[in-house]
């Protein structure tokens, strides 16, 4: 950590330790400031992923909530203190966070060390919309996580982001969270390989709710289709066209399956299964918010083995 931004954090601790001193000598009902290192993370899925490598070296909070979207969730007062008194903010970026980012910028303007784990793991772009990609065709693909090889990339920057920024960790002990996990994403990988290996090449054609995918595509041997919602983001809307032009690519490439979102209204789906004269199975998946613990995607290991049971159960199942 270099020393202005040493100096920064320190003064607001100092801030914090004055106003508990403040409380106390009035008698207020105020709590002591907390002097370890705290770590924010936007999203959840990037939060468990941060866990696993900080372990009990530091403080991690997340801001998104389980089954919460990350294009629309916001922040209030308190959580976007909380982003400008961390000692790191760990963020997805590439336009994901859409009403959090300017939270995160003022952080960074105002010191705080950031990083953002999608423009650090060589992204993708979205697909031109002629060949079934979104109206974002041509602009970074935030959705890296779908891809568990750039995860493995995005935690090992993590550890050394925590190593060189919060003040306290134990730098051995966070190597080695980040080893083990490491491990474990690589076991990952095996299995989704041996699992998706069971369904045939010409049945490896993806429909989704939004464009969502793309990395688990390019990184598994898939195609995408199309997605119900033509968008990188799900608050865009699609029109009567738009669910035209995809039910004709789904008969011409023979697809019977929508993968849709748990944590997202499956209306359109529905409206897509109708169009196509309930010849359509919609299938859930986890896509881009895990879940409550114990509801199915608590982690993101868990949430990547569901989607994984999901998808190839869903395109082998007659």
């Amino acid at each position: 950590m270099t020393a202005p931004r040493r100096t920064v954090l320190r003064l607001r601790r100092l801030a914090a330790a004055l106003v508990a001193l403040a409380c106390a000598s009035t008698a207020t009902a105020c709590t002591s400031g907390d002097d370890r290192s705290r770590i924010v993370v936007t999203t959840n899925i990037l939060g468990d992923i941060t866990r696993e490598i900080v372990g009990d070296e530091a403080d991690v909070t997340v801001l998104m909530k389980p089954d919460a979207d990350p294009h629309s969730f916001g922040l209030s007062a308190v959580q976007a203190a909380e982003l400008e008194n961390a000692d790191l903010v760990v963020f997805n970026g590439l336009g994901l966070e859409e009403n959090v980012l300017r939270h995160v910028e003022a952080a960074r303007a105002s010191g705080v060390a950031t990083f953002e784990a999608g423009e650090a793991v060589d992204p993708l772009t979205f697909r031109a919309h002629a060949d079934g990609g979104p109206e974002e065709a041509g602009q970074p693909d935030p959705h890296f996580w779908t891809d568990p090889d750039r995860v493995r990339r995005a935690a090992g920057l993590i550890a050394d982001r925590v190593i060189e920024n919060v003040d306290g960790v134990d730098e051995e002990a966070v190597r080695g969270n980040a080893e083990r996990y490491d491990a474990r994403l690589a076991d990952l990988t095996a299995w989704m390989e041996e699992s998706f290996d069971r369904i045939p090449e010409d049945d490896r054609a993806l429909v989704t709710n939004h464009h969502v995918f793309g990395y688990l595509a390019d990184r598994f041997g898939f195609r995408v289709i199309g997605a119900v919602i033509p968008s990188g983001t799900t608050l865009a809307s699609p029109s009567s066209s738009d669910l035209r032009s995809l039910t004709r690519a789904m008969e011409d490439a023979g697809v019977r399956t929508v993968f849709a979102d748990s944590s997202r209204p499956k209306r359109l789906a529905e409206v897509l299964r109708a169009e196509l004269d309930d010849r359509v199975e919609v299938v859930e998946l986890y896509s881009e918010s895990l879940t409550a613990k114990g509801e199915g995607a608590d982690t993101y290991l868990r949430m990547m083995r569901a989607n994984t049971t999901a998808v190839t159960e869903g395109l082998t199942s007659g």
